[in-house]
Parts: C-alpha cells; structure tokens; sequence
C-alpha cells in the first residue's frame, strides 16, 4: 500500500519540485514559513546527483573567487 497523503508529505513533496526545478533554500523556507533553514533542508529530499552537481558548482564558484585574489 502506498502512504498516506497528508499536508506533511505534501509540504515535502512540493519543497523537494520546488528544489528540483531550481528554487533555493532560502525561497523555499518562506514558502513553507519555517523559521529556521534547517526545517526546510530536512523537507527537500533530492536526488544524489543534484546534492553532487551543487558541490562541484560550488567548488568551481570558490576557485574562480580565488583566482581573482592570486592576481
């Protein structure tokens, strides 16, 4: 049998779409009203290769901000 839908799987859905198709966290917190960022961080679920793909974009933002220092 598949879960129940309640307004609490459906706040983790709709913040996980929301995520998946490119909201930040920080939007995503006031949509679901929650006080803290680390509320809304347990709520998206996503999958492995987004968490990856969003390391790898940082590391690479950070080298290009270094370069910039080493000039």
């Amino acid at each position: 049998m598949g879960e129940k839908l309640t307004p609490h799987v459906l706040g983790h859905f709709c913040a996980s779409q929301l995520y998946e198709n490119g909201m930040d966290l920080l939007a995503i917190q006031k949509v679901l009203r929650h006080s803290w960022i680390a509320t809304t961080m347990r709520y998206v679920h996503v999958q492995q290769t987004r968490v990856e793909d969003a390391g790898v974009a940082g590391t690479e933002r950070a080298a290009k901000r270094l370069e910039g220092l080493t000039r």
